[in-house]
Order: structure tokens, then sequence, then C-alpha cells
């Protein structure tokens, strides 16, 4: 069976849409999913499924969870050969002098376009900096990821694609879990 990681965007962050990660395991199981593991609180499922394709499949989580929860959240759905593919590709790792702790990997819900492309181009990010290849975005940010301005909302507003953004230790493991499954 296929490994699958799924990124749930905003839940345990500042009190709102909270979800406990047992009861969150629990809604996935109930999917019928399998070997489902999750990665700290912030909404990273680890998890098995029969299903041979990633994209159908967060749009079935986000369903069940506003069925259980009561409340939207954007989900993405890898699979664990895109996820490697995506630490394998870092840009960034073979710079000297980047510090692996202010790197970032904003995941896209679909490819951008070229105009979107354009305008992130026109962006002002101070001393942050960042590559786009295909779904994903890299990001360097030296003064930490909460004082970019590279944040999702503005990545979803120049490129007209949903985002969600995991710091490069949480991509790592997220991808060491998978490959374990």
């Amino acid at each position: 069976m296929p490994s699958y990681v799924a990124m749930l965007r905003g839940i345990n962050v500042s009190g709102s849409k909270m979800i406990k990660m047992e009861a969150l395991r629990a809604m996935f199981e109930a999917l019928g999913f399998e070997n489902v593991r999750t990665y700290v609180q912030s909404g990273n499922v680890v998890f098995q499924a029969k299903e041979r394709a990633a994209a159908p499949l967060g749009a079935k989580i986000a369903a069940r969870i506003k069925r259980d929860f009561g409340f939207d959240v954007p989900t993405l759905v890898l699979g664990a050969r895109e996820l490697a593919r995506v630490v394998e590709e870092n840009p960034f790792l073979s710079e000297s002098g980047v510090d692996p702790s202010k790197l970032h990997v904003t995941f896209l819900h679909a490819k951008p376009g070229a105009a979107g492309l354009k305008k992130m181009a026109g962006v002002s990010s101070g001393r942050d900096r960042f590559r786009c290849l295909g779904t994903s975005i890299y990001l360097v940010c030296p003064d930490g990821y909460g004082r970019t301005k590279l944040s999702n909302n503005v990545f979803e507003r120049a490129l007209a694609v949903g985002a969600t953004t995991r710091n490069w230790k949480t991509v790592t493991a997220l991808s060491a879990l998978a490959a374990e499954t």
C-alpha cells in the first residue's frame, strides 16, 4: 500500500481549530487508512491508503474534518516519493552558509502559472529568498519565518493556489516517516 503525508493548514494554532492528535488519528483510521501516525501538533499525518493517487485524498480528508470537527481545513496530500523528491531538490542545501533551521518549504496545491510567478518576483522580501520548483517553494528566512513577508497568504494571493508551509526539520522528518511505512 502506498504511503502518504497529509498536511493540514491552520489547526491547533493560537487556540483555534483545535483537534487532538488521538482524534485526528482515529478519524484517519475511520476513513480506512492504515499505519496512521501524526507528527507534532500542527497537522501532519503519515498514513497508508489503498488509493494510488494523492490528490483526491486531500478532499476526502478535508470533508471528513468538516463533518467530524465542524470547520474547514485546507488539506494537501503528497505521496512518500514526491515528498522525498522535495527533500532532494532543495536548491539552498548546496549553498554554503545557509542555516537549515532557517529553511522552509511552502507546498502548493497546484503548479503556479507564469503570471503568478511574475507577481512574486516583484514582492519585496528583504533578506528572505525563495525558489519555486514545480509545486514547492523553497524559502530561506534568515530572520525567521515569523518575520518573513513570504507567508502562505502572500503566495496564495500572488499565485492563485492554496499553500501550506513547513519548516525544514518537519519536512525531513515527515519524509523519513513516510519512507519507513
